[in-house]
């Protein structure tokens, strides 16, 4: 059975709440990723996305320059461990409508690595069509 650690992405990109939604962007951009991990330290305190910068930041007419990250992010973040199974953490995901989690070291709760839907569907021996179906479902999301 695969595990998290056999799929995840370990290079990851994170910034802090006092950067700027524009320099959110920008890493987005060099790094065609939609998501961020945002620390304060070691300590994971969310997550920035394209959509928070779309409707948290640029819909409410915030100027990206001067709009800190810590403003617009999304604070409440599903989190997984990379001991955890790909089932189990892609059953979360489909449930919750998340398609990147980041994930975090059992003992010092530090960020070790990121693991998307995508991931998953290409480095890991299971199906995702069923988590698939689930997120792009209509609904409540997060």
């Amino acid at each position: 059975m695969q595990t998290i650690q056999d799929v995840m992405s370990r290079d990851v990109k994170s910034l802090s709440p006092e950067d700027t939604v524009h320099r959110a962007a920008q890493v987005m951009k060099e790094n065609d990723i939609g998501a961020i991990p945002v620390r304060d330290g070691d300590k994971l305190v969310g997550m920035i996305t394209d959509r928070d910068i779309t409707i948290r930041s640029t819909a409410e007419g915030k100027d990206p320059a001067t709009t800190r990250i810590g403003d617009v992010m999304s604070t409440e973040v599903r989190t997984c461990k990379a001991s955890q199974t790909v089932e189990e953490v892609l059953a979360e995901m489909g449930q919750t409508k998340i398609r990147r989690v980041p994930v975090i070291d059992q003992d010092s709760h530090a960020l070790v690595g990121i693991v998307s839907l995508g991931d998953m569907a290409i480095k890991a021996s299971t199906d995702t069509d069923k988590a698939l179906g689930a997120i792009s479902q209509p609904g409540q999301s997060r």
